[in-house]
C-alpha cells in the first residue's frame, strides 16, 4: 500500500505559484542512446547493466544533493592541530566522501586497469559519463588515480607495492601508512610559478640520498590538486634532468612527509575540489623512470587524463542538455510550451547534435585506449593524436554550450538554486587542464611531426566513412593538402578541421541519418550561423530531438 501523503500547497496572499519547472529528479543520467549504443560498439555490452543502474542513481534526489552540498561546503585547510603541530589536512564535507565512495566503488579511479575484460576502459568512461551528472570535482582525484597507474609501471619495483592499492575499489579517506590502506588514492604535481604548462623550467630540486632510489625534494608547486590524496607524482630537477617521483603523504614509518599545503586555490569552479600549491622541504621521494626522463614518465599519466577532459566536457554537455529539455516541456510562453516553439526547437536540436558528436567520440577515444592497452599498435597511433584533437575541440565547446543551455532557462537559469551557474563555472576548466588550447593544438603537430603513423592512424579512421557524405568526402581531402602547409599560426584551424572531420565520421557511420545530415550541413558544409540555433530550414528537428531529449520531446 502507497503510504505517501500528499502535502498542501503552500499559499501566498498575492499569487498562486504556476508556469514553473518541477524538479528533474529523479531522473536516469544513462537514458542517452548516444552513449548506451557507443558503450556496446566499443566492447563494453557487459557493463550496460551496471551503467544503467549508475545512472539511475546518479540521477536520485540523494546524489544530486550530495553534488550541491559538496559544493556549497568547500574544503577547508587546516596546516596545524589545536597543539600547534603541523598537519596539513583538508577537511571535506560529508557529501564529497559519499560521491567518491560511489566512485571509486563503480571502477571509476584504478580498477580498469585489474580487470582483465576487453572494453573496461571503455565501461570506465562510461560510468563517468554518467555519474558525472552529480558534479565533477570529485572526478579529479578519481581520474589522476586512474592515470598514475601506466606512469607508475615505469618503475616496476613500486608498480608491484602500490598498482594493487590504486586499482582498488574500497574508498577509505585519512592519512596514514599507504600499504596499510585497503585502497590508495593518487594526485599529480606538475606545475610550477615560472613555468606552468612549460615543466622543463621547473626549480624543484631532487638530491640523491644513500638510499638507491630515494630522493629528498625542495621547492614549491603551484597548482596540485586533490592534497588529502596518498600519494603524488611529482616532477623534479634530479643531477640527471627533469625526472619523475612518487612522493607519499605519509612515510613507511608512520610519519608524516613534508608536503607544506601553502594555500588552497581560490578558483572560478570545481571547487568542491581542493587544489593546493605544496611546498616541499626535505620531502621524502622515489624516483619512477630514469634520471632525466621525466616527462616521458608521466606523459602516459597526462594522456589519460586528457580523455578524461574530454569525458568531462560531454557529460557537463549532456548534463546541460537534460536540464534544458526538462524546463522547456514544462514551461509555457507566448501560448504554447517552450518545447513546442520553433526557434527555442531549433536551439535544443543544435545543442544536441554537439552534445551526441561529444560523447561518439568520447567512447571511440575510450575504445582506442582500451585495445592500445591490449597491445593494438594501430589503436595506439590513432589514440596518441586523437585525444589530443579531442582534448582542443570538444573542451572548447563546452562553454558556449553550457552557456547556450543555461539561457534556454532564462532568468531561472541564473540562479545559483538551479545548478546551472555551477555547470558553467566548471565548464572552462576542462579546456585548461592537462594544456590549455594552444599546448594541445601544437601538441597535434608534434605527433603528426614526431610520432611515426599518427598521421596515417587518423586518416584510416576517416576512410572508414569514405564515400557517406560529400561533405565528409571534401573536408578530408582539404585536411590532407592542410597538412603540408600548417604552422603554429594556424595550428587551430587545422585541428578544428580535423575534430569536425573525426566527429562527423563517426556520426555519419553510426548515428541516425537525421542527426549525422544535420551535422555535416552545419559543421561541414557551412550552412549555420555563429550561435547555436541557427541550424538551416529543413533540418529534422523532430527526429533529432525525439532521440537528445529522455521521455521525448
Amino acid at each position: 500500500m502507497d503510504s505517501t501523503v500528499a502535502l498542501p500547497q503552500p499559499q501566498y496572499a498575492t499569487h498562486e505559484v504556476t508556469n514553473q519547472a518541477p524538479p528533474l529528479t529523479p531522473y536516469d543520467a544513462s537514458d542517452d542512446p548516444a552513449l548506451l549504443e557507443g558503450l556496446r560498439r566499443e566492447g563494453a555490452e557487459w557493463a550496460e547493466e551496471g551503467i544503467r543502474r549508475l545512472g539511475a542513481r546518479a540521477g536520485s534526489a540523494e546524489a544530486q544533493e550530495w553534488g550541491e552540498l559538496a559544493n556549497r561546503h568547500e574544503p577547508e585547510l587546516r596546516t596545524h592541530d589545536r597543539y600547534g603541530n603541523r598537519v596539513d589536512e583538508v577537511d571535506f564535507h560529508p557529501s564529497w566522501h559519499h560521491l567518491m565512495r560511489v566512485a571509486v566503488a563503480e571502477g571509476l579511479a584504478g580498477a580498469p586497469w585489474a580487470d582483465g575484460r576487453p572494453g573496461a576502459h571503455v565501461a570506465r568512461t562510461a560510468g563517468g559519463l554518467v555519474w558525472g551528472h552529480t558534479e565533477s570535482g570529485h572526478g579529479c582525484p578519481t581520474s589522476m588515480t586512474y592515470a598514475a597507474v601506466p606512469a607508475l609501471r615505469a618503475q616496476p619495483e613500486l608498480a608491484k607495492v602500490y598498482e594493487p592499492l590504486l586499482t582498488s575499489r574500497v574508498y577509505e579517506p585519512g592519512l596514514r601508512v599507504p600499504a596499510d590502506k585497503p585502497g590508495l588514492l593518487a594526485g599529480m604535481g606538475m606545475t610550477e610559478k615560472q613555468g606552468g604548462s612549460d615543466v622543463r623550467t621547473n626549480t624543484t630540486a631532487a638530491t640523491p640520498t644513500a638510499e638507491p632510489g630515494v630522493y629528498t625534494l625542495r621547492g614549491h608547486k603551484w597548482f596540485t590538486s586533490a592534497p588529502m590524496c596518498d600519494v603524488f607524482l611529482v616532477l623534479a630537477q634530479a643531477p640527471g634532468g627533469l625526472s619523475c617521483f612518487l612522493v607519499p603523504r605519509v612515510l613507511p614509518d608512520g610519519s608524516r612527509n613534508a608536503f607544506r599545503i601553502q594555500r588552497l586555490k581560490d578558483k572560478l569552479g570545481n571547487r568542491s575540489n581542493a587544489s593546493s600549491e605544496p611546498e616541499f622541504d626535505g620531502t621524502v621521494a622515489w624516483l619512477v623512470g630514469p634520471e632525466g626522463r621525466g616527462v616521458k614518465t608521466i606523459i602516459e599519466m597526462v594522456n589519460c587524463t586528457r580523455l578524461d577532459c574530454v569525458m568531462n566536457s560531454a557529460t557537463l554537455m549532456r548534463k546541460t542538455l537534460v536540464e534544458a529539455g526538462h524546463h522547456v516541456r514544462h514551461r509555457s510562453a507566448f501560448g504554447a510550451r517552450l518545447v513546442d516553439q520553433p526557434l527555442m526547437r531549433n536551439v535544443l536540436a543544435d545543442l544536441a547534435l554537439e552534445s551526441e558528436a561529444a560523447t561518439t567520440l568520447t567512447l571511440r577515444l575510450a575504445g582506442a585506449a582500451d585495445r592500445a592497452v591490449r597491445g593494438d599498435e594501430q589503436e595506439r597511433a590513432f589514440r596518441r593524436i586523437a585525444t589530443a584533437v579531442g582534448k582542443y575541440w570538444v573542451t572548447k565547446r563546452g562553454p558556449a554550450f553550457t552557456a547556450e543551455a543555461l539561457e534556454c532557462l532564462g532568468g531561472n537559469g541564473y540562479v545559483e538554486d538551479s545548478g546551472m551557474p555551477r555547470h558553467y563555472r566548471e565548464a572552462p576548466l576542462l579546456s585548461i587542464w592537462e594544456g590549455s588550447g594552444n599546448v594541445n593544438a601544437l601538441d597535434v603537430l608534434r605527433a603528426l611531426a614526431r610520432e611515426p603513423g599518427a598521421a596515417d592512424a587518423l586518416f584510416g579512421e576517416l576512410a572508414l566513412a569514405r564515400g557517406a557524405d560529400a561533405r565528409l568526402d571534401a573536408t578530408v581531402t582539404g585536411l590532407r593538402s592542410e597538412l603540408a602547409e600548417t604552422d603554429q599560426v594556424s595550428a587551430r584551424r587545422l585541428v578544428e578541421r580535423m575534430a569536425l572531420a573525426l566527429q562527423a565520421s563517426l556520426l555519419v557511420r553510426y548515428a541516425p541519418a537525421a542527426v549525422a545530415d544535420a551535422f555535416c550541413a552545419t559543421r561541414l558544409g557551412g550552412d549555420w550561423g555563429h550561435a547555436f540555433g541557427t541550424l538551416p530550414a529543413g533540418t529534422g528537428l523532430d527526429a533529432i530531438l525525439e532521440r537528445a531529449l529522455p521521455g521525448g520531446n
